[in-house]
């Protein structure tokens, strides 16, 4: 927690020094072509800097560095033990540059500084820690063998790890993967996305104070179609993991076939349901948290409950509930510690949840909160939370991934079709169940075909469990002990006695 006001917050933007080049073998430079990008704040439309545009020769230079980097084994081959403590350390750092950070996170893309900073900054360091201190607790196996013979399974480092990030949480999921691919060992290459480099720019410098020696860590700041691509293509990554889009996910997906079959883990899009039945343990509970399920970080969060499926009930009762609930997030200037909604990443992204909302009118919802731009003459990009009821399953706002504040109001009958509806869906990344009844919790909980089940409550959990999805909202995980997989290979070596 801080003391600071907007106006300390805005002070210290103005005297922010800002890094914009790309990180490679342990040092900040230029894109190899020169070329730069804007990056512009969607808290007021103010350039923040010009950005180093990566493509396929500074792919090609960071690859080839962190390769060499990995084969001598200076990071890959040091004692879990010490790569620990390192992790620890470079935590640490995170932590003791926490308000920089969180600064360079809310003018990049938009978030409340209040979430920046105790959520994004303190979630990112505990990512780091919890991985860092796991890494020398994970052990082996040894197989049930014959008296002369000893079967050893072994984790090796995979190698080689790019890493496309998102922009709505463009630290944290820095950090998600950062922390367990760093602590097995492996030569890492960010590429955060185009919309919110500056803080992967920056935490690249507290990985070298940190201790992790330069070339394990290395960022390229740039396009998708660009660096991004050509990382996909490299033939000498290992492993790919992305977090973002299902469309670019699946280009993702044929770019490994097309190379070197280099292992994918993608965490992709969501349309969550957010059931509410009429047994509901607290309906103002529910309301508050249907509320906040799809106002909090603008709405631009993968697991965003933004289909709300109601008991029809309660419906009439309940609809207003979360009407005057989402009264309470109203946007506002993401520097001012008081603001709950802040900016929509950039005008792109603004411009298209403006026209899913024109298309929910068109289909026939019926608009019964927000629906507006707001605050325009900011120069910022903000949109007010938006709610429509009367939503049919079919209609674009409840079937596509709009990664904004509107929220869809479905009614249902049975517990069956409130399943049905869940899951009608190209999706399957998280949901919730608002209930009393125990067994119906548990079993409308496994029916739900999600990575990610709440009960009674909207987006629980913490480092210890696994994050993904089923369907098309990717595979793999993670978070907790099971993300360690997609940074490690597996090895059985059998032993004649």
């Amino acid at each position: 927690m801080t003391s600071l006001t907007r106006a300390d917050w805005e002070q210290r933007a103005q005297n922010l020094t800002i890094e914009t080049r790309a990180f490679v073998q342990g040092e900040y430079r230029d894109a190899e072509s020169g070329a730069t990008f804007e990056c512009i704040s969607p808290v007021d439309g103010r350039l923040l800097g010009l950005v180093a545009s990566c493509d396929q020769a500074d792919a090609e230079v960071a690859v080839k560095n962190a390769r060499a980097t990995f084969d001598s084994g200076v990071w890959s081959r040091l004692a879990p033990a010490k790569r620990k403590k390192v992790m620890i350390r470079f935590a640490e750092l995170i932590e003791a540059h926490g308000e920089e950070l969180a600064l360079l996170e809310t003018l990049d893309m938009g978030k409340p500084i209040s979430d920046s900073l105790n959520i994004d900054v303190s979630s990112a360091a505990n990512a780091i820690r919890w991985s860092g201190e796991a890494i020398d607790k994970i052990y082996d196996e040894v197989a049930a063998t014959a008296h002369d013979e000893l079967g050893l399974v072994t984790r090796e480092p995979v190698g080689v790890v790019a890493a496309i990030v998102p922009w709505n949480f463009p630290l944290l999921m820095t950090c998600w993967k950062l922390g367990p691919a760093l602590s097995t060992g492996n030569s890492i290459i960010l590429k955060p996305s185009e919309k919110s480099p500056l803080t992967g720019i920056r935490i690249a410098q507290l990985a070298i104070e940190a201790g992790i020696p330069a070339g394990v860590f290395n960022v390229l700041p740039g396009f998708g179609h660009t660096v991004g691509k050509a990382l996909a293509l490299h033939m000498d990554v290992d492993t790919l993991v992305f977090t973002g889009s299902t469309k670019i996910a699946k280009q993702l997906m044929i770019y490994a076939g097309e190379s070197n079959m280099k292992r994918v883990w993608l965490e992709a899009g969501g349309k969550s349901p957010n059931i509410v039945f009429a047994d509901a343990p607290d309906l103002q509970a529910a309301a508050e948290s249907a509320a906040s399920a799809i106002a909090f970080n603008q709405g631009e969060v993968c697991t965003a409950g933004s289909r709300l499926l109601v008991e029809n009930a309660i419906k009439d009762k309940f609809v207003p509930m979360v009407v005057e609930a989402i009264k309470a997030w109203k946007p506002g200037n993401p520097l001012d510690p008081a603001t709950n909604v802040g900016a929509l990443v950039d005008t792109t992204q603004m411009n298209n949840v403006l026209a899913y909302i024109q298309a929910g009118h068109e289909d026939g919802a019926k608009l019964v909160a927000g629906g507006s731009r707001v605050m325009e003459e900011t120069g910022g990009t903000y949109v007010e939370p938006t709610i429509f009821d009367g939503v049919s399953n079919a209609m674009r706002i409840a079937k596509e991934e709009i990664f904004g504040p509107v929220l869809s109001v479905i009614g249902f009958d049975t517990q069956e079709e409130a399943v049905a509806i869940a899951n009608d869906t190209i999706y399957g990344l998280a949901a919730a169940v608002w209930t009393s009844n125990l067994s119906r919790a548990h079993l409308v909980g496994k029916a739900l075909r999600a990575g990610s089940v709440w009960i009674n409550q909207y987006d629980g959990g913490d480092m210890t469990a696994p994050f993904g999805g089923f369907k098309q909202s990717g595979n793999g995980r993670d978070k907790s002990l099971h993300a360690f997989d997609k940074y490690t290979e597996l090895k059985a070596t059998w032993i004649k006695l």
